[in-house]
Formats: structure tokens, sequence, C-alpha cells
């Protein structure tokens, strides 16, 4: 009979079989898990502030010589010559004796050199100026022109801006252009500048400059006669 050749195993060496075998099923439960599952998303920051209201499109201040509700301002200023009219930043205002009833005769060149007095809203009267003589009429471009006494008015584009009145006693395209008196009757004295005044609610800046002239007008006319 042959003798075994196994050798018995001690409690030690047995002992560090079965650590071994633990740590080592450790180690794949550890990497099944890491290969067999994925972290979640980490959830997006929450924004911080509620982002501000934006600025309503489109705002803008009044034009100059405008009221705040958009409406031109008639009003009146003092010279040598007379109380006429201005509008509210202290521009002079126009009539032309060519205009007949409540109609512009004034279009093409002879509006560049003299730009029709416009308004987007109602038009209203200040200082010495009369509400009841203010009206409108439209213009074959649709825009409202601001009357004053049945006579349609207009800035001259020569003037600087408030306080000059350079187109007064003009014969520029066939026929005189004055002042107007709060009666609404015209001003035919000489003034070339005077001190202009700020109606109330408009606005004390400059008017801006009006439309330039066109570069070239009727050889007949005169946008800058002088008056008589």
């Amino acid at each position: 009979m042959r003798e075994s050749t196994f050798a018995p195993v001690s409690k030690r060496t047995k002992l560090v079989a079965g650590v071994g075998g633990a740590l080592g099923a450790a180690v794949v439960v550890a990497a099944c898990s890491s290969g067999g599952t994925s972290s979640a998303a980490a959830p997006a920051a929450a924004p911080s502030s509620a982002a501000a209201p934006a600025s309503p499109a489109g705002a803008s201040s009044p034009s100059s010589g405008a009221s705040s509700s958009g409406g031109t301002v008639i009003t009146t200023a003092k010279s040598s010559a007379g109380t006429f009219l201005t509008n509210g930043s202290g521009r002079a205002v126009y009539l032309w004796v060519k205009d007949t009833g409540d109609m512009s005769n004034c279009n093409g060149a002879c509006a560049g050199a003299w730009p029709p007095v416009t308004t987007t809203a109602t038009a209203t009267a200040s200082g010495s100026a009369k509400a009841s003589d203010i009206g409108t009429i439209t213009r074959s471009d649709g825009t409202k022109q601001v009357t004053y006494d049945g006579h349609p008015l207009y800035y001259f584009s020569g003037d600087s801006g408030p306080g000059t009145a350079t187109g007064q006693g003009s014969d520029g395209f066939g026929a005189k252009w004055w002042l107007v008196a709060p009666t609404g009757s015209d001003v035919t004295a000489a003034v070339a500048s005077f001190t202009a005044g700020s109606a109330a609610g408009a606005p004390a800046a400059p008017a801006a400059p009006a439309p330039a002239a066109p570069a070239s007008t009727p050889a007949s006319s005169s946008a800058g006669g002088s008056w008589s």
C-alpha cells in the first residue's frame, strides 16, 4: 500500500488563504460596482438672482419744442418788433402769404428751405398764444402741420436755432415770409434775433437743426431774400 504524499495544512496557512480569498472577493465586487454604475449628474446651479427687467424698447424723450405728451407747443417771444410766435424751445415760426385758407402751397424744394411745423399729437398753446387759434392740416405725405388762425406755420432752415429769425421778410419762392403775432396777423418789422423763452412743459434744450435746404433751388426763387 502506497503512502499518501499530501502533507497536513497548518492552521496558519488556512488563515492566510482565507484572508487572501476575502480580499480578492472584495476587489472583484468593488470593480463590478465601479464598472456597472455611473454617478448622477450634479444638479445645475440655481440662478443667483432674477434677471433685471429690460427697459421699454423705443423709449425716448420728447423732441425739442414738444410737450411731454408729444404735441408741439406754440408759445411767444418778445423783441423790439413786438410779440410773435415761436415753438416751445424758442424757435421762430413763420407764415407764408402765398398760402390760401387752411392749405399749404409750400412743397418740394420750398418745404426743404421752409420745413413745416409738424406735430405727432395735439398741439398746445403757451404764453400769449391762443389755444383756440391752434389747429392742424394734413399734408400730402400724411404729416400733421400746425396752423395758427388758419395760417400753416413753418420754420426757416437758415435760422441757426432758438433766438434767431433770419427768415423774417424773405421773399423766397415768390412771396413774403413773416413772423406771426398772437392775433394771427403778420409781423412786418425787422427782426434778426430775440431772446427765446421756454414754454411750460417743453424741453429747455435747444432745438435740433432743421433739415438743410436742397443743394439747388429754382433760379427765380431765393430762400433767403431780404425783407422790405
